[in-house]
């Protein structure tokens, strides 16, 4: 298959952003913050909870990607609502655990908010257009 025309399809690009993005963090959440849970803060039991649903986020959004279905705006809307609930349960875990988290901790979850909902906002715009 023509490699052009897997990602012809705008909103086919955007289930492959969500699930680059969503693979990042499992990474990130599962390996890279749980290796430096002291100077992030955060419980490495969480960490390792939030990389798992990142990981189901990115199979999703992979899976859509690579089957293109044709109900492609539901799916997309559903991905990104997920994600608005992630940011909401993450920013939850910012306020239980906000004394335990770090500087470099609080920002590395502020900056994924930040991101995410940039990401789910856009998404929902492509489906609303």
């Amino acid at each position: 298959m023509n490699n052009s025309k897997l990602v012809a399809n705008p909103l086919r690009k955007l289930f492959l952003i969500d699930s680059i993005g969503a693979i990042l963090s499992a990474i990130l959440l599962g390996y890279v913050l749980v290796e430096f849970q002291s100077l992030i803060g955060m419980p490495e039991d969480i960490l390792k909870v939030l990389a798992g649903i990142a990981s189901l986020f990115f199979l999703y959004s992979i899976s859509c990607f690579l089957v293109n279905p044709m109900n492609a705006e539901t799916r997309l809307r559903t991905i990104a609502i997920a994600n608005l609930l992630y940011c909401l349960a993450t920013l939850i875990l910012i306020i239980i655990y906000f004394d335990q988290l770090t500087l470099l901790g609080l920002s590395y979850f502020l900056l994924e908010i930040i991101i995410i909902v940039a990401i789910a906002r856009l998404e929902l715009r492509s489906v609303l257009n």
